[in-house]
């Protein structure tokens, strides 16, 4: 879930870096990092906390060169310690060197213990780590084939962008499975990132999608990137980007973030046509149910209302590393409209239901509140499955609709109804004309190689 960044061939690079990530915060909340490139020497500066916080003048001064790649963590491998923040650090033979990853490597464990018998000191607990000293211990000349073999060795979903002292190595696994998109910056050089609304606060115009399995390498001297095919491209782009990691702004495969939400909640409300609810109006469960409720509300000509309201200085709950903290963070983000909905029968839409604990504090906080009933639809199908590609759900007993039937997840969430979409349905919204990564929803473990 991770965001990533790099520019490359502008002076403000390291400033252009926070910015990005910075538009990206919404994809990590627990530590930045950048690290810039300038006269043989890779300057880096990391911390816990948001971009803001980390990233002042002085940090920025630091951070000098035409070069920089960033990374906001969300953590799905590793531990809350500072080391376990990006970008990772290290110097070889070849010099010094750098590396930002989004995704999560399967093959992790094995291949650690393989490097740890052969002698190999870790620092951290994470999985972007085994890159490191596969690319150190490898004796190719050029840092290019270093990174090819290491790539041989490394299974699961990753976006990495590594800088060395004067150039940057963009790849993106063979399947794309997180996302990754190439910019050209109006003040001169490009852009990589996780989501191109980074590209609107930076200046940059949009070019393409890093493609499934392509290896992108800037250097100095060349105009544009040199772009290497190193895998067979086999694309599964995840689907839950679009239900709920991504911001609204970003476009991602094509596919404008915003409008795919809008057609789930159209489709919920299609669904529900032949159901006997006389809802008085529909709310999102904001921030990330506000467009699939606005195509519920279109879609059925129920009205639209803030009926929950959001305090915007608390974070995104679902990507708060303990069960205790998102509960805290439920009950000082939201905050029920009472003159609103007090006698009132609430049409409520959420993207996603995981471990069912929000939902249960939401419906009960619009009851006593005064809600007459409360229906809850979820524009996205039941999450059955832990995903090991980037989401943090590694335990199957956590999800709520693994050990619960729609009717028992009702019941717990007191809720008066609950829909979700089905799996073909978000297909259809999203758009059936590309394979995605659906495993949350049906347990197909795609990724072996």
């Amino acid at each position: 879930m991770c965001a990533i960044v790099g520019i490359y061939g502008n002076d403000n690079a390291a400033r252009l870096a926070s910015l990005a990530l910075f538009s990206m915060q919404h994809r990590g909340q627990e530590a930045t990092g950048i690290s810039s490139s300038c006269g043989g020497k890779i300057y880096t500066k990391k911390d816990r906390g948001l971009v803001s916080e980390v990233f002042n003048n002085e940090a920025l001064e630091y951070l000098k060169g035409n070069m920089a790649i960033g990374h906001n963590r969300y953590s799905t491998a590793g531990g809350d310690s500072i080391l376990d923040a990006q970008p990772v650090f290290a110097k070889y033979k070849l010099g010094e060197i750098s590396i930002v990853h989004n995704g999560n490597l399967i093959n992790k464990d094995q291949v650690r213990n393989e490097l740890i018998e052969q002698g190999a000191i870790f620092q951290t607990g994470m999985d972007t780590e085994n890159l490191i000293h596969l690319i150190a211990k490898n004796t190719k000349d050029r840092l290019r084939d270093r990174i090819r073999e290491a790539l041989d060795k490394t299974i699961g979903a990753y976006c990495f962008i590594i800088q060395s002292r004067s150039k940057q190595f963009v790849i993106r696994d063979r399947y794309g499975i997180r996302p990754l998109s190439l910019g050209r910056l109006k003040s001169g050089g490009y852009i990589v990132a996780s989501e191109t609304c980074a590209f609107d606060l930076v200046d940059a115009d949009f070019i393409r999608d890093v493609k499934p399995g392509e290896m992108l390498i800037f250097a100095e001297g060349h105009d544009e990137p040199e772009s290497i095919q190193l895998f067979e491209p086999e694309y599964r782009p995840c689907a839950f980007e679009y239900v709920y990691f991504a911001r609204p702004d970003s476009v991602i495969n094509g596919k404008n973030v915003y409008r795919t939400r809008e057609d789930m909640g159209k489709t919920l409300a299609k669904n529900d046509v032949n159901n006997s609810i006389k809802a008085d109006m529909v709310i999102p469960v904001p921030d990330s149910g506000v467009p699939a409720a606005l195509g519920y509300a279109a879609q059925s000509g129920i009205p639209f209302e803030y009926g929950i309201i959001r305090n915007h200085y608390v974070g995104r709950t679902f990507i708060e590393p303990t069960q205790e903290m998102r509960n805290m963070k439920v009950k000082m983000k939201l905050s029920p409209m009472k003159s609103l909905i007090t006698g009132k029968s609430l049409l409520v839409i959420d993207d996603s239901v995981v471990r069912g604990t929000t939902s249960k504090r939401i419906v009960k906080m619009l009851k006593e509140a005064g809600a007459k009933e409360v229906h809850f639809r979820v524009a996205s199908p039941e999450i059955k499955f832990p995903c090991y590609y980037g989401i943090d759900t590694p335990n199957q007993d956590e999800l709520i609709s693994h050990r619960m039937t729609k009717d028992e997840i009702c019941e717990y969430i007191e809720a008066d109804t609950l829909e979700y979409l089905s799996i073909d349905d978000l297909k259809n919204s999203i758009g059936n004309d590309t394979n995605y990564a659906l495993e949350s929803f049906d347990g197909d473990y795609f990724v072996t190689k």
